[in-house]
């Protein structure tokens, strides 16, 4: 079982990696989208415009590096996709399933982590404190 900590808590607590994953997935909401895929964003693709917010809060939990790959649609360049690798160098990417078959992504490159404000702050926010409550359970 691996085990997560949470630095920000008072307490060390201890999750399984199913547990986190089990958390973000019900906490995704339109509210944890990303403002430009809230129009594609549904109950049957949660995952949609979810990779930014989801990548921060797993990077809260487990560190290790953010990673950024380009996403092309019908051949063109859209957007980034986000997703994490851990320590050890596996990669976990919670979202990747919000794409659909004309939507690709390329190979991703660690990138730092944004700082001061940014655009998905508040998604970021919503999205955290629902995990931190579904883990505290």
């Amino acid at each position: 079982m691996a085990s997560v900590v949470c630095g920000r808590l008072r307490h060390m607590m201890l999750w399984s990696l199913a547990d986190v994953e089990r958390a973000i997935r019900a906490s995704w909401g339109a509210d944890t989208c990303a403002p430009e895929d809230i129009p594609d964003w549904h109950r049957g693709n949660p995952a949609r415009g979810q990779c930014g917010t989801t990548a921060l809060v797993l990077n809260d939990l487990l560190g290790g590096d953010l990673v950024r790959g380009d996403v092309h649609r019908d051949g063109e360049w859209a957007d980034y996709h986000w997703w994490n690798r851990l320590g050890d160098g596996v990669e976990l990417d919670l979202t990747r399933e919000q794409f659909a078959s004309h939507e690709l992504v390329g190979p991703g490159e660690p990138v730092p982590r944004p700082t001061g404000h940014t655009r998905l702050d508040t998604e970021y926010g919503i999205l955290r404190e629902r995990v931190l409550t579904h883990l505290r359970r």
